[in-house]
């Protein structure tokens, strides 16, 4: 279009210099005459291209008011997938929630099935041997607390290291197995190598027994096992470990480990009521 009004002003100029190359040929009235009409044609040229150029800006700016719309229909678009996008995410995450709550639910009924089934096991247990209970360690005083067992190495009585077992001891007696522990353990630290240690490991073991630390009472007592083997103090853990075992609900191990005990430790007063629970625990289906 452009190059169109370029050639049309073109052709006016060139006709306007020939007829000025002419004007000499006619008279000034019509010489002119002809350069009105040049000048008419120009101007009417003139308009004719101002209106086009016209039309072509309003043609432009129609044309970025409509890519301003689209742009901003797109943006809509994206907002609102995004939009759509969050909300599936919130019912996705209340979804997950519900669940969880759900699985948190099924896993306290499940504890509180496995601490039921642990009760009627024990309860149990006490009616098939019609003695010491299951959650009762047994040691050869057969008082069901530790005592120290006399060696010819065990420390004379005078002597704060005795002295400070008996005082665990005896806090054991009175059930007070926190006092107990604390006990037990401040003895294991400041003597690690007494003649009494296996004492006091079994000890510290039947502490945290009856503390319901199930799990560390096996480790601690297993530590009597390794360290001490010959020590008189292994029958009384053993039996301690099994009944740890059993209040786990590891049944399975705790008949493994009394039968251990009544094949080890024949002569051993704790092994009478080993084999009552472990007929007890056979008993059970």
């Amino acid at each position: 279009m452009i190059k169109k009004l370029i050639l049309a002003n073109l052709f006016v100029v060139i006709q306007l210099c020939s007829m000025n190359t002419h004007a000499a040929l006619f008279d000034d009235k019509e010489a002119r005459k002809k350069i009105l009409d040049v000048e008419a044609a120009m101007n009417s040229q003139n308009q004719a291209s101002q209106a086009t150029l016209a039309d072509l800006k309003k043609n432009q700016q129609a044309l970025e008011q409509r890519v301003i719309a689209i742009e901003a229909i797109t943006k809509g678009q994206v907002l609102g997938d995004m939009q759509n996008q969050i909300e599936a995410l919130k019912q996705e995450v209340s979804r997950l929630k519900g669940e969880l709550e759900v699985a948190s639910h099924n896993v306290d009924e499940t504890q509180q099935r496995q601490k039921d089934l642990y009760g009627d096991t024990d309860t149990r247990l006490r009616k098939l041997e019609g003695g010491t209970p299951a959650g009762q360690a047994v040691d050869s005083t057969g008082t069901g607390t530790p005592a120290a067992t006399a060696t010819a190495q065990t420390p004379s009585k005078n002597t704060q290291e005795y002295q400070l077992l008996e005082l665990a001891n005896g806090l054991s007696k009175e059930a007070k197995h926190k006092d107990a522990f604390n006990a037990y353990d401040k003895f294991l630290k400041d003597y690690p190598n007494s003649a009494l240690s296996a004492d006091a490991l079994y000890g510290l073991g039947y502490s945290q027994f009856a503390l319901k630390n199930y799990k560390s009472a096996i480790a601690t007592q297993q530590k009597v096992l390794d360290l001490h083997p010959e020590s008189p103090k292994v029958a009384d853990a053993m039996f301690n470990m099994a009944n740890s075992q059993i209040q786990l609900g590891l049944v399975t191990n705790a008949k493994k480990t009394l039968r251990d005990l009544i094949a080890k430790f024949p002569s051993s007063e704790v092994t009478p009521t080993a084999q009552k629970r472990l007929k007890a625990l056979e008993a059970i289906k």
